[in-house]
């Protein structure tokens, strides 16, 4: 028993120190972890990655877009204005006529008979008016041995001879002209379309149907329409001068000329609320042609130091619109704005934006105000874009 007592001491001491141990690694641990975290703080958050574009001020081509067809600036239905067989074509179906250029030969022989007629009609009435001067003079130079009647007959005579030759004139005349519309000649320079008649097929000048379609590209025209509440813009646009008209593909990818606004026409179409315009082009390249259509571009002004930002920057909510800026910490500033035009790839902002700033074009949805960001400056041109009013 005595010598057992010191054993179970010792039992007793280590069992107390292994849990002391067990203890102090458990709590006095856990208790410095936290004295460290602590003293490190809270986890710093993590910069949301941005796209940033600058505020720029800059003047601004305002733009009025449509579509619109393009026209002859002057299309010519070539009819006969007389009956008979065709003879000759004297063109090519696509060929560039000038003016006077022969086109269509018709069978003369009937109009030349009846215009050879006419002089030979004239020709016996000029003899008959000199035979019959000669009695006038004969019945003059009798004097009181000419009784008064038969000198008025002769003179009667002569003047109705007089007025026949005048309408053998007159008849010579018409029939020259029907003679010479045998040769069917171009009205106007312009490209000729597909004929519509072949040699042999006989014409008349009652008929519809034209022999060919002549239209005049250069120049040539394009009819299209813009909204009425744009016409005192228009108009006031046109008073320092023509205003410039850019026609584009359907598609709007491809420049095809530019030209002027020339006419406007009288009156709005009450069903569509829009108004005619007419724009001419020089169409030298000939890039249009008629019945093409395509895309316009009407410059109806310039905006002087327009505040201009990229579309993508440009976010919608149930408030309405607003961008985020950068500012110089680093963080997102949320601004109400007011956009007065909406542009191909560019915005015209009146409210809530100041040149110089930046504002953010992507990423936006990962950014809330006051989130720290990191940024990347994208590029910006607006003057490259066409506008649209909104």
């Amino acid at each position: 028993m005595n010598k057992s007592r010191p054993i179970l001491w010792l039992l007793i001491i280590a069992a107390v120190a292994s849990a002391g141990y067990y203890g102090w690694q458990k709590f006095g641990t856990s208790e410095a972890g936290k004295t460290q975290t602590a003293q490190k703080g809270p986890p710093r958050p993590s910069a949301v990655p941005v796209s940033v574009a600058p505020v720029q001020k800059t003047d601004f081509p305002v733009y009025l877009t449509g579509l619109g067809t393009v026209q002859g600036f002057n299309t010519v239905q070539v009819r006969s204005r007389v009956d008979g067989q065709i003879d000759r074509l004297e063109f090519r179906e696509g060929q560039i006529v000038k003016q006077g250029d022969l086109l269509v030969s018709i069978d003369p022989r009937p109009y030349q008979a009846t215009l050879d007629q006419a002089k030979a009609k004239k020709a016996q009435d000029e003899a008959s008016l000199a035979n019959a001067n000669l009695e006038l003079q004969r019945a003059t130079k009798l004097g009181e041995f000419a009784t008064a009647q038969r000198v008025d007959t002769q003179r009667s005579t002569v003047a109705q001879l007089t007025a026949q030759i005048a309408a053998d004139d007159a008849a010579i005349s018409n029939a020259q002209t029907q003679l010479d519309y045998t040769q069917i000649k171009a009205p106007i320079t312009g490209v000729a379309g597909l004929r519509q008649v072949d040699i042999g097929n006989i014409v008349n000048a009652s008929s519809q149907t034209a022999i060919v379609t002549i239209s005049q590209v250069e120049p040539i025209a394009v009819i299209f329409t813009a909204p009425e509440d744009q016409l005192p813009y228009i108009s006031e646009g046109q008073k320092a001068g023509a205003l410039k008209v850019i026609a584009f593909t359907t598609d709007g990818k491809r420049t095809l000329a530019e030209g002027k606004l020339a006419v406007i026409n009288n009156q709005v179409d009450a069903t569509s609320g829009t108004i005619r315009l007419k724009a001419v082009f020089d169409n030298k390249e000939r890039t249009l042609w008629p019945g093409q259509s395509v895309s316009t571009r009407l410059l109806v002004r310039t905006l002087k130091d327009a505040t201009v930002v990229p579309d993508d920057a440009v976010q919608r909510s149930t408030n309405g619109l607003y961008a985020y800026t950068v500012n110089q910490d680093n963080k997102a500033e949320l601004h109400q704005i007011k956009v007065s035009y909406g542009i191909d790839g560019h915005s015209v902002i009146e409210e809530g934006l100041s040149p110089g700033q930046q504002v953010i074009v992507g990423g936006q949805f990962k950014v809330q105000p006051g989130s720290l960001v990191s940024t990347a400056v994208a590029s910006s041109d607006p003057t490259q874009n066409k506008v649209r009013q909104q």
